[in-house]
């Protein structure tokens, strides 16, 4: 797999709007729509490599036949579509998946891609309607506007050693089991740094 190689999964729900996305699409060397994640591409007039799913939240199945690739699914499955699209970009060699999209609808939904969070195939950071979640496994520094609202929740394990600079409540000598998060920190300055430590982290900043 080839760290280097990313790749944008858009999937169904509300989107984030495209000028989150618009300045970021050079970052992209593959785009995939995961079923109703076609129609939020079709509206930012932005073409997918790929598409999987079952297709039936597709608003027009008929538009199928003018892509390039095309996965078709039965509705009948043990994954979801957002995992399908997630398996096949990995098993595609992209090291990075930015996943687009899944704000609003069912709460299992939204539980559901939580999960995906766990798994090391899972994305590396997802674009929600207002927030952007990024799965941290190293140290990582973030450009922020001052005082924003910035959480970090542990993921299977919990969480020790962590690390950060320019947070108002420093996650330094912290040790979380997994029921445990820092919600509603905030950020002092325009930069933030968050070191995971010992296990994975998340952690939701603005979009």
């Amino acid at each position: 797999m080839n760290a280097d190689r990313a790749s944008l999964l858009v999937i169904g729900g509300e989107p984030p709007p495209f000028g989150a996305i618009r300045p970021r699409l050079r970052e992209f060397s593959f785009i995939c729509a995961a079923d109703s994640g076609l129609d939020t591409l079709r509206a930012w007039g932005v073409a997918p490599d790929l598409v999987v799913g079952d297709m039936d939240s597709v608003s027009d199945p008929s538009i199928l036949a003018g892509y390039p690739e095309v996965m078709a699914f039965s509705r009948d499955k043990d994954d979801t579509d957002t995992e399908i699209g997630l398996r096949e970009l990995r098993n595609r060699g992209f090291g990075r998946i930015v996943m687009a999209g899944g704000g609003g609808g069912r709460l299992d939904h939204l539980l559901a891609l939580r999960a995906l969070l766990e798994r090391p195939s899972g994305p590396d950071e997802w674009i929600c309607s207002g927030e952007r979640v990024v799965r941290l496994d190293e140290p990582a520094d973030f450009a922020v506007p001052v005082g924003a609202t910035v959480s970090v929740f542990p993921l299977a394990g919990g969480a020790a050693g962590m690390h950060s600079e320019g947070l108002k409540w420093p996650l330094d000598g912290l040790s979380w089991d997994q029921s445990r998060f820092g919600i509603s920190n905030v950020a002092t300055g325009s930069s933030i740094l968050i070191d995971p430590g010992q296990r994975p982290l998340f952690v939701v900043l603005p979009l």
